[in-house]
């Protein structure tokens, strides 16, 4: 095989490789002899068919499965004779010009990843800020808790529903007059003000009472699941069969009994390590960010574009996505269009850090176990449906970047832990409200090394009413990546999408700075609900 070295600049490498007809030829001998006592013919016993009908037969399948895998040798071998690190799969193309019993010419094209000098971890100073387990914290997580329990009780006929009422509704809906699928239901209780339906539905109950008839007029979601409901305007008859209020909920022993607790006392306990568990994880942010904030300020290198691009594009897709739900969201997105800089910064900002992170843990044998990578194997199988798990497992067994990806989160905390490990660390007890306070001004500012300023730091714009970026930007920032997501790319022995097993469709769960999730529409059957 010839290589040719066609593109060497910054991080971006190209070759051009020639593979020949004599090559590949011998490659098809080598498939027919793998195929041969598996091939069936009408006068041959199994495994006596001679190799020149098998080629007949099979020639153009056996010499397209010969190049596959000719090509992938020679990507490995150019890999390890250049001693390339490719930041993401190679683009590997074949001349459109070849043809069976030709040579074959191949395009290799890719990044590498930056060579980065040993990373120095001496001198890191962190305040751990660190909040007590109070008593009312406890009861306020226990009053959060019970209000999530709370019973309705029934109200009198003339009761009009407020915000915070339950109101047991029949509905029908319809677009552009026609009833959908799914759009009908009877006895759905709606709690006004929960935020669980379609924008504008609740509220418009406001002031109803037993035995009201009532057209709503709404809109669906830009992202509503169901395809022809997206956007459309909608109406729905409801019947109003009951108003109910709040009935009262008394934290005590019998409380806690109808938990299946044994008294008071056991729930605070629990509730205890639950708080204690928030706050050790407000601690964990707020010191991560502080370590990679030193990072940042004392490393500067190249980073491979593309590993930007697709950083920058989860980023950009997030803060659409929450741009879609303000209430011009046209006003919000043109406001994001004006910090697209700023956000490509931070995407910058995380591919370098990631790099680093990944490059101390190399530096200093931090590892993920076999042991550990098979329960995120496992755990990751559990979103996809039950008849697809073990496919799910083999794929990322087989795939090493889908492994790599799978892995990343955990590397990382496993390399920030060990930093923790080496830092000097002062600690201060402070409350909860200045701990959320003390994140939030890292929220405002975007970190980022070589920005001029003397800590990394570039500061955001002001907070602007039609784009909520703040919680965007906060996950942009904080959840930096120790190996930054990658997409896995077909590899030139053309891997079959529908080889990896679809995902089962799940509700995400809401992290505690996550925004809601987008809101259902009335109905109880699939079509209508989320």
């Amino acid at each position: 095989m010839k290589t040719v070295e066609t593109l060497n600049e910054g991080l971006k490498r190209e070759y051009r490789l020639t593979i020949t007809a004599k090559d590949i030829d011998a490659r098809v001998d080598e498939e027919v002899k793998a195929v041969a006592p598996s091939v069936r013919m009408p006068g041959f016993r199994p495994g006596k068919v001679p190799p020149n009908l098998i080629r007949k037969m099979h020639g153009e399948a056996l010499s397209a499965d010969a190049l596959n895998k000719a090509i992938d040798q020679g990507v490995k071998d150019l890999m390890t004779k250049e001693k390339l690190r490719p930041a993401l799969q190679p683009a590997v193309t074949l001349g459109d010009d070849y043809a069976r019993g030709k040579d074959a010419e191949i395009t290799v094209a890719l990044e590498v990843l930056p060579e980065i000098a040993a990373p120095s971890i001496d001198g890191l100073k962190l305040e751990r800020l660190t909040v007590a387990a109070g008593d009312a914290a406890v009861m306020a997580k226990i009053d959060e808790f019970a209000a999530q329990m709370k019973r309705f009780e029934d109200a009198p006929k003339t009761k009009k529903a407020a915000a915070g009422d339950q109101v047991i509704i029949d509905f029908a809906g319809s677009v552009d007059g026609t009833p959908f699928d799914g759009g009908t239901g009877e006895d759905m209780a709606v709690e006004i003000g929960s935020g669980q339906l379609i924008p504008g539905f609740e509220d418009q109950l406001v002031g109803v009472k037993t035995g009201d008839e009532k057209t709503l007029k709404v809109a669906f979601p830009e992202d509503y699941p169901v395809e022809n409901l997206k956007g459309k305007p909608a109406e729905f008859a409801v019947t109003v069969k009951q108003v109910k209020v709040p009935g009262e909920t008394k934290i005590d022993d019998e409380f806690a009994k109808s938990l299946g607790l044994e008294s008071l006392d056991k729930l605070k306990e629990l509730m205890k390590d639950q708080v204690e568990q928030e706050h050790n994880g407000l601690t964990r942010t707020y010191m991560k960010r502080k370590l990679l904030d030193q990072l940042a300020a004392s490393h500067d290198f190249e980073v491979p574009p593309t590993m930007v691009e697709a950083e920058f594009g989860q980023i950009w897709q997030q803060l659409e996505h929450e741009a879609s739900h303000e209430e011009d969201p046209e006003a919000a997105k043109a406001e994001l269009e004006k910090d697209r800089d700023e956000y490509h910064a931070i995407a910058v900002r995380r591919v370098r850090l990631g790099l680093l992170l990944s490059e101390i843990g190399q530096a200093h044998g931090v590892q993920v176990s076999p042991q550990e990578m098979q329960r995120l194997i496992m755990q990751a199988a559990q979103q996809y449906r039950p008849e697809d798990r073990q496919r799910f497992v083999e794929y990322v067994q087989q795939d090493a970047l889908a492994a790599a990806q799978l892995r990343a989160p955990l590397y990382e905390d496993k390399v920030v832990d060990f930093l923790f490990d080496k830092a000097e660390i002062s600690d201060r007890e402070v409350t909860r409200e200045e701990l959320e306070a003390a994140i939030e001004a890292d929220d405002d500012h975007v970190h980022g090394p070589g920005c001029g300023h003397d800590h990394g730091h570039d500061h955001k714009p002001a907070k602007k009413a039609t784009a909520k970026k703040p919680a965007a930007k906060k996950e942009a920032v904080k959840e930096e990546k120790a190996e930054p997501k990658k997409a896995p790319a077909k590899k030139a022995a053309a891997a079959k999408a529908e080889d990896k097993p679809a995902a089962k469709k799940a509700a995400p769960a809401k992290a505690a700075d996550e925004k809601p999730a987008a809101k259902k529409a009335p109905a109880k059957k699939a079509a209508a609900k989320k």
